[in-house]
């Protein structure tokens, strides 16, 4: 009640009614994407999803309890979601704590695990793959063999908006990874990388 006459307060009637209509939209998009659109069942609080998220897969799916999915306000709160997907019985995500990733992120662990660690901040957009999904090869291509590695991002890692993680990438501790990159190697500690594919700028 306090909240909704502070936002009366601060944004007049009309803007504050159109909010709380967003808020109650987020909310019941959330739910179905949750409930009724996934078929795994992460270990999550649920008052941490702000974006309507999809969880897939058989296998394993952690969440810190004081990390975030989804940003407001920020872009694609509305029109986009997040995917999480832990494919085989064997694969495995894990996000550790207070770690903030905003909206529209798929972070796909196919055949193995994607370790993302604690005070990480992620931006919109993110994709996170352990598996190229095909073989490279032409007779691999339609036949499901391929190579799968794990990723591994370490702790107070910032990584900007629209980069892509492929498989087998370890992300040092306090590593930054610019806008639009594609990592396709290992990160230095304390370094900042950008680029297609990702080089290392300086160190921090």
């Amino acid at each position: 009640m306090f909240s909704v006459l502070r936002k009366i307060k601060i944004y007049g009637v009309r803007k504050a009614f159109v909010l709380v209509l967003i808020r109650q939209y987020l909310n019941l998009k959330k739910i179905i994407y949750i409930y009724f659109l996934s078929d795994n069942k992460p270990d999550f609080r649920l008052k941490s999803i702000f974006q309507p998220t999809q969880f897939i897969g058989r296998g394993v799916i952690c969440i810190g309890q004081t990390s975030t999915i989804g940003v407001w306000p920020s872009p694609q709160i509305l029109s986009g979601y997040a995917y999480l997907e832990a494919r085989g019985d064997d694969s495995k995500i894990t996000i550790g704590e207070r770690t903030f990733i905003n909206n529209s992120a798929n972070i796909i662990a196919d055949k193995t695990t994607i370790s993302i660690g604690n005070d990480c901040l992620i931006g919109q957009s993110v994709n996170i793959f352990d598996s190229d999904f095909h073989g490279l090869e032409l007779e691999n291509r339609n036949n499901g063999v391929y190579e799968c590695s794990p990723v591994n991002i370490g702790d107070n890692v910032f990584i900007g908006a629209n980069v892509t993680i492929l498989k087998g990438v370890n992300v040092g501790e306090g590593s930054v990874i610019a806008n639009g990159s594609i990592v396709i190697k290992d990160v230095e500690p304390f370094s900042i990388v950008a680029g297609i594919p990702a080089k290392k700028v300086r160190s921090l």
